[in-house]
């Protein structure tokens, strides 16, 4: 048996690496998404900064720790064997979840996983224990658990995503009416004035009250005059805030006409490092800190002597230092995963799509509660509108007027999501709630902090128009019913795994550590496949060009792909009904939905691209809206084919007969022969002069479509009983007919508007 808790500690050991990289791959959004949504600064150098700080973090973390050893639970009411169960349930659910919320791509908080599933453990034994002594009550589980510390933390993770939002927007809107918009014509004063606020505050709250939580706290230096290093600071609080806004303040001042220091990219930088630093000091704990409390445990019963079903664990309740060895072990791990790791590379648009200023594509579609917020919203700003005063209405207004150019560049995919000011604040306002929350050793979601830092930040400054509101408002619902998602599958699936661990014992560990293995390796397998996939898929790009040939010259790939892609899905949708393979239909009406997003995509970018053009381009854009109003069309009838189809496999209808399966794959292979590939070749070889070889085929593609549909007439005259199948076969030839029209007007179009001997225009050629 003694064997079975080594084995214990070195798969926990493991684990603890492997939660570190799907941990720092999950969380890296959290510092890096201010940083690289502003375009302030290069990847790399975020990189670094980021890694610097995450490195220091990982020392200064030591304190946390005590939340895995006795935060949730009483250690004193288990015995080592129940103690090491409970770490290893906690751990074996860790790992899968955070992978599985990776996998599916729902939103999740490493915090709320490592506490909830603490919780379900320790329920769960302490329920095993109750039931096996078979003489007391099942409400006696609140003598097991840390109910003060265990309430307080789950409080202080729902109260930190109001407080995050609230202050996000506070701070950005007393920013913005000190800075407005047109921050870098402000006076120098205002600058290092601003950049002094923002340093000061990082020194303090993370270099000053960090520290307060970790084991340096408590050391002693001659010019504290004896004090610990904590007691002086809480000691010399006004001061050190004095103190250090006058210094930082001055600093930024001389940085910004002395060295030309762009000052809001220097509080970027320090942000970044605040930021890592801080999420590493608050979430380390949450990979590394349930593997310490096991070898911490091992450790103490190994020289006991005593049998580990009768070692009480109380000495997990006094407090022990991490080795610092450990962390800066740990460290390194974190600081590797951030260079190495794919996942970590990139960086989530979720969040930067919620924040950006101006239009972007909304990823999550609005539902009632945020239509009902939004319109509640618009009648509080009303009402408030309606009694300020009209006087200090146009004062507030005027501190918030964009740039009018500013609409047109956020069309262009490298462009800056929000200013440099705003992203300063996220950092440092996020950086400063973490490091307070892990002054007092509260482990709270640094996920939820700098998202609704974000959220609030964004709201302020009116980034959330009356086209964007109510797609916002639906993606912060969704990231905080994730929340909640994951704070109930974390508890109830560690209580289950806990429970068929402690009955299972050696055989469960075995087991249990054996299929994590195997879903961990098919679940990376099958994300790199998606990744190859995705990376392959012939993907459909915004038009710039500023002239007819210039467009003709720039979508001719597009038209290529889409042709392609729709020789893929035509020819999948005939063949999984002849198969009645499920699967691939399944996997068909998701490439035909996702083309013709692509294709709204490209019309939702028209507003940009006729920004972009002068007055003598007009006529550019009239081609590029007709060109998008036949790939629409086109689209449109390929991604019904493909819901129809397995629509009509998946409720188990009759199989189509073989006379229509056979016209059906008639019509794919004449398409084949004569539309698809021919097209195809055209514009890939960028030959439109060839196009009426394509166009002199229409009409008797078109009578050979019109053949079927009278033979089918026919049938249901004579042989047809099946109405389902009459219906799915007509609806496949009429919108195969309405294809065929789509691409042959698109074709006819290219053949009119294109010249040879006109040399192409776009916009960059102009500038």
């Amino acid at each position: 048996m003694d064997n079975l808790y080594l084995l214990m500690l070195v798969a926990l050991a493991a684990l603890a690496i492997a939660d570190l990289i799907v941990g720092v791959s999950n969380d890296a959004v959290n510092f890096l998404n201010s940083a690289v949504g502003s375009k302030a600064i290069s990847f790399k150098t975020i990189m670094i900064v980021a890694s610097i700080g995450i490195a220091l973090g990982a020392i200064f973390s030591s304190g946390m720790m005590e939340v895995a050893r006795k935060g949730i639970f009483n250690p004193s009411e288990f015995y080592f064997n129940e103690i090491m169960f409970i770490f290893m349930a906690v751990m074996i659910t860790d790992i899968l979840l955070l992978d599985f919320f990776n996998t599916v791509g729902l939103p999740t908080s490493t915090t709320v996983s490592i506490v909830f599933e603490l919780l379900g453990a320790s329920v769960a034994m302490a329920l095993i224990k109750i039931y096996n002594d078979g003489d007391g009550s099942y409400e006696q589980v609140l003598q097991y658990i840390n109910t003060s510390k265990a309430t307080e933390i789950v409080i202080g993770i729902l109260m930190s995503v109001a407080i995050a939002f609230s202050a996000g927007a506070i701070v950005q809107w007393v920013t913005r009416m000190l800075l407005t918009f047109n921050f870098e014509k402000k006076p120098d004063w205002v600058s290092a004035l601003f950049g002094g606020i923002a340093t000061s505050s990082i020194t303090y709250f993370i270099l000053m009250k960090g520290i307060g939580g970790t084991a340096f706290a408590s050391k002693s230096l001659d010019i504290t005059g004896g004090l610990t290093l904590g007691s002086y600071i809480e000691n010399h609080v006004g001061l050190i805030l004095l103190l250090n806004l006058l210094v930082w303040s001055f600093i930024s001042y001389l940085l910004i006409n002395l060295f030309k220091v762009n000052i809001y990219k220097f509080i970027i930088v320090i942000g970044t490092f605040a930021l890592a630093l801080a999420f590493a000091g608050n979430d380390l704990v949450n990979f590394i800190g349930v593997p310490i409390a096991a070898m911490q445990s091992y450790e103490a019963w190994l020289s006991s002597g005593v049998a580990a079903t009768e070692f009480n664990m109380s000495i997990l309740s006094s407090k022990v230092p991490t080795p610092t060895l450990l962390l800066f072990l740990s460290g390194g791990v974190m600081v590797a995963t951030l260079w190495f790791s794919k996942k970590a590379r990139y960086v989530a648009e979720t969040e930067i799509n919620l924040a950006r200023e101006g239009e972007s594509k909304e990823r999550f579609n609005p539902n009632a509660l945020s239509r009902i917020i939004v319109r509640l919203a618009v009648s509080i700003g009303a009402f408030i509108r309606y009694i300020t005063p009209l006087q200090l209405q146009n004062k507030f207004d005027k501190q918030f007027i964009k740039a009018p150019v500013k609409i047109v560049k956020e069309a262009k995919g490298d462009a800056a999501a929000f200013d440099m000011v705003r992203a300063a604040v996220n950092l440092v306002l996020a950086g400063i709630l973490i490091s307070i929350a892990t002054s007092y050793k509260l482990p709270l979601s640094t996920t939820y902090v700098t998202f609704m830092v974000a959220m609030g930040t964004s709201l302020s400054d009116r980034a959330w128009g009356a086209e964007s509101a109510v797609y916002r408002v639906a993606g912060v619902l969704n990231v905080i019913g994730g929340w909640f998602g994951t704070a109930i599958i974390a508890f109830v699936a560690a209580s289950i795994i806990l429970f068929v661990l402690f009955m299972g014992q050696g055989v469960a560990v075995v087991l249990l550590l054996l299929a994590a293995v195997v879903i961990l390796f098919r679940n990376y397998l099958s994300y790199n496949k998606k990744t190859k996939e995705f990376q392959a898929e012939d993907s459909l790009r915004k038009a710039e060009s500023s002239s007819i040939q210039g467009v003709i010259e720039e979508s001719a790939t597009n038209i290529s792909n889409v042709i392609k892609r729709s020789k893929t899905i035509y020819a999948n949708a005939v063949d999984g009904l002849a198969k009645q393979d499920l699967e691939l239909l399944k996997k068909n009406k998701k490439q035909g939905a996702k083309l013709a997003d692509e294709i709204d995509d490209l019309k939702n970018h028209i507003f940009y691209f006729i920004k972009n053009l002068d007055e003598s381009s007009v006529r550019a854009s009239d081609f590029y809206i007709a060109i998008l109003k036949q790939l629409t069309d086109a689209s449109q009838s390929l991604d019904y084919i493909s819901k129809v189809s397995h629509k009509h496999v998946h409720n188990n209808h009759k199989k189509l007969k073989y006379n229509q399966l056979k016209e059906l794959k008639e019509i794919e292979h004449l398409f084949e022969k004569e539309l698809f590939d021919k097209t195809k070749k055209i514009f890939e070889k960028r030959n439109f002069n060839d196009i009426i070889h394509v166009l002199n085929s229409k009409e008797r593609m078109l009578l050979f479509i019109s053949k079927k549909i009278e033979e089918q007439v026919g049938r249901i005259r004579t042989e047809e009983t099946s109405p389902k199948n009459t219906t799915l076969y007509f609806s496949i030839l009429t919108e195969t007919r309405d294809l065929l029209i789509a691409i042959m007007n698109l074709l006819e179009m290219y053949y009119k508007a294109y010249d040879e001997d006109v040399t192409p225009a776009s916009i960059e050629a102009k500038k």
